[in-house]
């Protein structure tokens, strides 16, 4: 099968295209004041040009350095690179490369929006990444980020730290093949493995969830539940938000006294 065809029916090009509606158009305005962003593309196997961002890793001076390692940022259906690369800028004063791609036929993305193609993608993306020479590999996958994540990780080769937040267990439950299941796809060690569900989430909600959680921990995998919790970037307000983004990065970068606490929420 192309990777360009649909594997859950009629319907999927409708829903890729209500999506990405939903993200708007890519704006380069929303990248003033990063000083260390540079534009990007990929060229995946099939021959589309997927375009992103990449901030390159400081260090505590603000000047480019020689990077730790690399954070791979895996957005949700409605989020283009530009609307978030920005929020990721932690990282790179920890010293690391943050890299974050325009889904295919999404914003500056070539192609056309397909399930199969996007898991395909991220095998390729991960697989030139992991081939690059850096140390230490991060990757922050959310809501569909997650699924397409999850979906191709037989093929992801081995990653240092892992955080899903907001992913929905079945993609069988909405017509299609159940082989595109992302708690199909969970190894079997997930200890280095951080999962996020919103008891707030209106997108996700947490029965949606919850079966893929329940198994990443039987699997040891760290697990936060917070009540206050909404979507990825739809938190109710700029402080729940924040919080969960210093939870990430506190998780990611071992800040002190991370996953002690979360393990037991």
């Amino acid at each position: 099968m192309k990777p360009e065809q649909s594997v859950c029916g009629l319907k999927e090009p409708f829903i890729f295209w209500l999506w990405s509606s939903m993200a708007g158009s890519p704006n380069a305005d929303r990248l003033t004041g990063l000083r260390n962003v540079e534009d990007i593309s990929f060229e995946t196997k099939d021959n589309r040009i997927l375009r992103g961002y990449k901030l390159k890793a400081t260090g505590r001076e603000g000047q480019v350095s020689s990077p730790k390692g690399y954070l791979l940022v895996m957005q949700g259906n409605a989020i283009l690179a530009d609307q978030i690369i920005g929020e990721f800028s932690h990282f790179s004063s920890a010293g690391f490369d943050v890299y974050v791609y325009d889904f295919r036929g999404y914003g500056r993305s070539d192609g056309k929006r397909r399930l199969k193609a996007m898991i395909s993608d991220y095998v390729e993306i991960l697989a030139a990444l992991n081939a690059s020479g850096y140390e230490q590999k991060f990757v922050y996958a959310m809501s569909f980020g997650g699924i397409a994540f999850l979906d191709g990780f037989e093929s992801h080769g081995r990653l240092d730290r892992v955080i899903i937040d907001s992913v929905p267990s079945r993609l069988s439950d909405y017509g299609c093949p159940s082989e595109y299941d992302p708690v199909n796809h969970l190894p079997e060690d997930c200890s280095h493995f951080l999962f996020i569900a919103g008891q707030n989430d209106r997108v996700v909600p947490p029965s949606m969830s919850q079966e893929l959680v329940e198994a990443a921990q039987q699997r040891s995998a760290v697990i936060l539940r917070d009540e206050t919790f909404g979507h990825p970037f739809m938190d109710s307000d700029r402080s729940v938000h924040r919080r969960r983004m210093q939870e990430i990065e506190n998780y990611l970068l071992e800040k002190t006294g991370v996953g002690a606490h979360l393990s037991l929420i």
